[in-house]
């Protein structure tokens, strides 16, 4: 199991480095940028690219690629850096899931028994993923009460 979820980390992280070679990230940023200007919909579009990018590559390669670039367009429409957490949402969906694939092969099941079973959840986490993006006070209310922001 160690060894199958090694070598899924190591592709995510050998995909990460040829994308920022041939300097996707930067790309993608001026295309968010030339679509809109509306903050709404370049929230939804951060949020779509993220998913996508999260169901195909590791977090942590993910985020030392996609933060430089995404957190100056954030930070500029108020959004706060705790909105990144989508990414993680990619932890339980295939292809790469490490998450699911790793507590499949603990719980001695297999992918497409629990993916069925999965499905309403990740429309709650969808939904939820929304209301955190367009309600910031939902994410921010006990970082804000702790006083860490």
């Amino acid at each position: 199991t160690t060894g199958i979820i090694t070598f899924m980390i190591g592709l995510s992280s050998i995909m990460s480095w040829a994308m920022a070679f041939t300097g996707i990230p930067d790309m993608i940023a001026n295309a968010i940028l030339g679509l809109t200007t509306n903050k709404y919909l370049i929230l939804l579009l951060i949020n779509v690219l993220l998913l996508v990018v999260g169901t195909f590559m590791d977090v942590t390669p993910a985020i030392l690629i996609f933060t430089p670039i995404l957190l100056p367009i954030c930070k500029s429409f108020g959004m706060d850096p705790i909105h990144f957490g989508n990414l993680s949402i990619g932890t339980i969906t295939p292809p790469v899931g490490t998450i699911l694939f790793t507590g499949c092969r603990v719980g001695g099941t297999t992918i497409e028994s629990v993916i069925k079973t999965l499905l309403p959840y990740f429309a709650i986490i969808l939904i939820a993923l929304l209301l955190v993006t367009y309600i910031p006070m939902l994410s921010m209310f006990l970082p804000k009460v702790l006083g860490l922001v």
